[in-house]
């Protein structure tokens, strides 16, 4: 793959001449820790038999106290990562895949140093210092270069280990706390902090073999975040944040403090179903088919989709009903065509879920899971799916008691990545939450789900006929009888029906705001009337925001773009897929529909009925509740009173 045009590409050569620098540091180095404390200590080496080291020096000068008096401790990443396999002379390969990739990593970092150096005249500035003619009113600038450099180094470094090692990732993962000794006095002194703390927590955490590679990652990960928040405030740094490298050996992107990812799809092991094979849910269904090929229309090379662009794009839906009535075929069904499509045009698809497991005692442990979920769906380099499947058991409702700290935290990642001020809606990828009790998620959360799909399974005489057919299969002689099999699931005609329904809302409380405003000011036919309308919902549920109205014309948007990309362009890619971004957007705004009143008053009462459906849900939930703790009390007192007399 070649280097986009706006990627610099870091020179073989010149990575490959920092290999011996890079080599060095891991064979050893001494360092004496500034702001972290080492967890492990190596007992030195005697001088000669029955001689000890000398005791630490402990100054009593005045104001030299508060000075480090910690001896340099020998740094032997080398050694430390060999040691783990015990006395075996053989190099285990993961060992000597880490110690690779740490080589490899450093490399890079180094580089990307003198690059940096290059562009700023840092290098001159060096130069003049070593020979003792940096003028003294630079030696402020000179220490800000430095730091700059220091911070772009580590970042690197950091993000290039977490790249190459990526492919090596287990189902293992260990907790290994924060990163201190983040050291900026120049890129070397950095550097050698950096594997000073590596190597303590190997020593710590990666007591066998399949833990080592979880404790770089872990490392890095951390070290990545640490260094992009010291970043945020620190000067000088516009040579690095404005340029993008890119190493072709390893197809690694350098941009900034943005962390790059290994654009692998996940293998995934799951039933997929046809969507022949979901019976009833036509909306749901019909949306889903839809979104799946809009998400196929992602531009790698823009990193944008046409769709996120004209709008009609649903980056966050939800999907409710009862249990049983296919929400995890549904899941399946969407799975299985991304996945189908991704093959063809052989596209990274990644799929994911966040549940109930994810959901962690250790403090912050539960927002970390959720944010890599988001991480790894967002990932602009993938075609993503992911789905939050029992969203009230893994995210909790803020103010509720019985929700765990690690639910809160969830509660709060999804809400910040769903529709934060930080929140990029490439078009790569969406997000589908569901839930047999969706009254129970939290309110704010609910509503940063662009839309809603009503879960509702099979409803019709027919509906049950070909479920039973379906689910029966054909190992049976049973005559099917007087029917036409799957004809009532013929798509079209099926949609067109379920939207025809929510001309009138469908649930009591929104029909009597409806009629209410329709009998004072007429047919639905203006602009004016339709905020009325809307005016009167959130009267009637304060919960209805100025969020609730751009879901509702988020829908509309999609409405607007109801139409079936062609079956073909998803089976020959050269027809759509593999066009330009341009060419794209053109084809799909040829066949963009324009908006109706009939659009708009379908979309509010599809998702003001489903807001009144979680309020009534929520509210009868409650009444129930109190009336059994009063049921109780009455009991309680009863028996109290029987027992004293």
């Amino acid at each position: 793959m070649s280097a986009p045009r706006n990627e610099m590409e870091l020179k073989e050569e010149e990575i490959r001449a920092h290999y011996a620098a890079a080599a060095s540091m891991l064979e050893g180095f001494d360092h004496t820790p500034r702001l972290a404390r080492a967890q492990v200590v190596d007992k030195p080496s005697e001088r000669s038999p029955g001689i000890g080291a000398s005791p630490r020096f402990r100054s009593t000068t005045p104001g030299l106290v508060t000075r480090s008096v910690a001896r340099p401790e020998g740094v032997r990443l080398i050694e430390r990562i060999e040691g783990i396999g015990g006395d075996d002379p053989i190099v285990a390969p993961v060992e000597a895949t880490v110690l690779q990739a740490l080589r490899r990593a450093l490399a890079i970092a180094l580089s990307v140093g003198d690059a940096f150096s290059d562009q700023t005249g840092l290098v001159e500035l060096k130069k003049a210092n070593l020979e003792n003619r940096l003028p003294a009113g630079r030696a402020n600038e000179f220490s800000e270069f430095l730091a700059a450099e220091a911070l772009a180094v580590l970042s690197v470094f950091a993000n290039a280990t977490a790249f190459l090692l990526a492919a090596h990732a287990s189902e293992v993962t260990v907790e290994i706390g924060s990163v201190d000794e983040v050291l900026t006095d120049n890129a070397q002194l950095a550097l050698h902090g950096a594997l000073w703390e590596l190597d303590q927590d190997i020593a710590v955490f990666a007591t066998e073999e399949p833990k080592l590679v979880a404790v770089v990652l872990a490392y890095a990960e951390q070290l990545m975040e640490k260094v992009r928040l010291r970043a945020a405030a620190a000067p000088r740094l516009e040579a690095f944040t404005g340029a993008n490298y890119r190493v072709e050996a390893d197809d690694f992107p350098i941009s900034g403090f943005e962390p790059a990812r290994k654009a692998r799809g996940s293998t995934l092991v799951m039933t997929f179903k046809k969507p022949n094979e979901v019976v009833g849910n036509h909306i749901a269904k019909y949306q889903a088919m839809r979104l799946a090929k809009m998400l196929m229309a992602y531009d790698f090379e823009r990193k944008l989709n046409p769709f996120a662009e004209l709008g009609g794009f649903i980056f966050t839906f939800m999907g409710d009903g009862k249990p049983g009535t296919g929400k995890t075929t549904l899941i399946q069904m969407m799975a299985g065509l991304l996945n189908d499509y991704c093959k063809v045009a052989n596209y990274p698809f990644r799929y994911q879920n966040l549940s109930i497991d994810n959901v962690d005692s250790y403090q912050g442990k539960s927002g970390q899971n959720a944010k890599a979920f988001i991480n790894n769906v967002m990932d602009p380099a993938v075609i993503g799916f992911g789905t939050v499947d029992d969203i009230d058991q893994v995210a909790g409702k803020r103010g509720d008691r019985q929700s765990s700290a690690g639910q809160q935290e969830i509660t709060a990642v999804l809400m910040e990545a769903f529709a934060g001020a930080n929140t990029v809606v490439r078009g790569n990828c969406t997000f589908g939450m569901f839930s047999n009790y969706p009254e129970n998620v939290d309110d704010a959360l609910r509503q940063r789900a662009g839309a809603r799909f009503l879960v509702d399974g099979p409803q019709s005489r027919e509906d049950y006929i070909d479920i039973l057919a379906l689910l029966l299969g054909k190992i049976h002689a049973i005559p099917l009888g007087d029917h036409e099999l799957y004809a009532a699931q013929e798509i079209k005609r099926a949609v067109a029906e379920s939207f025809e329904k929510h001309s009138r809302p469908l649930e009591d409380g929104l029909e009597k705001v409806f009629d209410q405003v329709r009998d004072a000011i007429g047919e639905l036919d203006t602009i004016a009337k339709l905020g009325a309308y809307l005016k009167a919902i959130q009267e009637a549920d304060e919960r209805f925001t100025g969020r609730a109205v751009k879901n509702i014309t988020d829908a509309v948007k999609v409405r607007a773009m109801d139409f079936e990309l062609p079956d073909e362009w998803m089976e020959e890619p050269a027809l759509f897929l593999f066009k330009s971004y341009d060419e794209k957007k053109a084809m799909i705004s040829d066949l963009q529909r324009p908006i109706t009143v009939e659009m708009v008053v379908q979309e509010i009462n599809r998702y003001a009925d489903s807001e009144f459906r979680y309020a009534d849900k929520s509210d009868e939930v409650a009444i129930e509740n109190m009336v059994r703790d009063f049921r109780r009390q009455e009991e309680a007192k009863r028996r109290y009173l029987e027992g004293k007399g």
